[in-house]
């Protein structure tokens, strides 16, 4: 069957088909040589044993051959194959449009090269199926994998992913492996955010996945390069770099609703009463007190000679406090941009004026049963009262960093064929 996707208009099929749990995207561009070769082969392997029900659709975006007219013989042919056209080019832009239109239960695609062994795509959709996972991607860059492929793009890919890790913090190994798969309610909820339609729409579309706290299914792959290969690697490695400056500008000054897409699709806590990803807050306010409480010391030392210890203790504690919270906001709780930051610094400080009443009262206790008490005392009441206020901190900002009425609802987020954000 035959359909024809342009913007704004969801693509209807022709005639009426079974509800395939797996929907394969094939993107294709000018391929009217390899595309027979490549869809009979991949239809062979799922109707020779494939567990599950599946459809492979051939994503036609703008050739200028005859590519489309294979694809039309290709659906006519064979059962479970159906051909979408696109008006533009563009491999994300192929794949967003049949995702969030397809019906079945996990999407997946892979380059019509079929360079990947495609023993590799029932370990891929599986954790997907059985709600294991929420994404799956094929990696070249493990262990097990084996990979035939020239020194040149081996290195370009390895440099690609340290790229990915250093500058957007990213965990998953290969983002640019023509071989993934996802949940379609999930890719629904994802989609309307990634904004490239070419080659960086695989790491976007990861990045805003791990970034809202998905679960990513690794599978190392066989992969063998294809010799012919049209991609223009100078011009993809140009726009990937613009691609990570733009989304690197987006997480960092909040413009991605990320809380509201966890809190719509993110996973449950496992256990009960420990909200989800308080342990690696815990790490990371630990980090961030512990070079307050460093400073903090440093400047008590410094004023303390030179304006007493009460007021010492004030500014020292207020200027750290300050830090404090613009550190745990950006580091620890992971809230970007200007938005709500005033609020938050000034909840930042009521929670400072506890730390100050309990550090401020144990001096002068001090000082009333010890009026000659030696600095280094000092210092240790102060530890023990930092202590104390540190955990009271902790909970306080939990609350300012969580607190709904900072955040838009949950409706906020919703598929953008239900009229959802864009």
């Amino acid at each position: 069957m035959t359909e024809t996707a342009t913007a704004g208009h969801r693509a209807e099929p022709t005639e009426a088909v079974i509800t395939p749990v797996l929907d394969v995207v094939i993107p294709v561009y000018n391929e009217e040589t390899d595309l027979g070769v490549c869809v009979r082969r991949l239809h062979e392997y799922l109707r020779a044993g494939f567990p599950f029900p599946a459809r492979i659709t051939i994503a036609d975006n703008a050739s200028t051959d005859d590519t489309m007219q294979v694809a039309r013989l290709l659906a006519d042919e064979l059962g479970d194959v159906r051909v979408v056209h696109l008006d533009a080019k563009g491999r994300g832009r192929a794949l967003r449009t049949v995702w969030e239109q397809s019906d079945a239960q996990v999407v997946a695609y892979m380059d019509v090269d079929l360079s990947t062994d495609l023993n590799a795509l029932l370990p891929l959709v599986a954790p997907l199926i059985t709600g294991h996972s929420d994404l799956a991607i094929g990696t070249r860059l493990s262990a097990s994998s084996r990979v035939v492929r020239g020194p040149k793009r081996e290195i370009i890919s390895r440099c690609y992913n340290l790229l990915l890790k250093a500058s957007l913090q990213a965990h998953f190994s290969d983002a640019q492996c023509g071989f993934k798969a996802m949940r379609t309610e999930v890719a629904r909820r994802l989609l309307p955010l990634v904004r490239d339609g070419e080659w960086f729409f695989d790491t976007e579309l990861l990045v805003l996945a791990e970034r809202t706290g998905l679960r990513i299914h690794e599978v190392p792959v066989d992969w063998i390069d294809d010799p012919d290969s049209r991609v223009d690697i100078v011009d993809t490695a140009r726009k990937d770099l613009l691609g990570i400056a733009r989304l690197g500008r987006a997480l960092a000054t909040g413009a991605l609703p990320l809380e509201e897409l966890r809190r719509a699709i993110g996973r449950e806590p496992l256990v009960a009463g420990v909200p989800l990803g308080m342990v690696g807050q815990l790490v990371r306010f630990a980090i961030v007190g512990v070079l307050s409480t460093l400073a903090y010391l440093l400047l008590y030392l410094v004023l303390q000679s030179l304006i007493g210890a009460q007021p010492a203790n004030f500014l020292a504690l207020l200027i750290t406090a300050v830090g404090n919270t613009t550190a745990n906001r950006a580091f620890t709780f992971g809230v970007r941009g200007v938005r709500g930051a005033v609020s938050h610094q000034f909840q930042g400080l009521v929670i400072f004026g506890i730390g100050l009443a309990l550090t401020s009262g144990s001096l002068f206790t001090l000082h009333h049963w010890a009026p000659d008490a030696p600095v280094h005392l000092e210092l240790f009441v102060l530890v023990m009262a930092n202590l104390i206020a540190t955990l009271t901190r902790f909970v306080g900002l939990r609350w300012v960093f969580r607190n709904p009425a900072d955040r838009p609802a949950p409706d906020a987020v919703a598929p953008r064929a239900q009229g959802g954000l864009r």
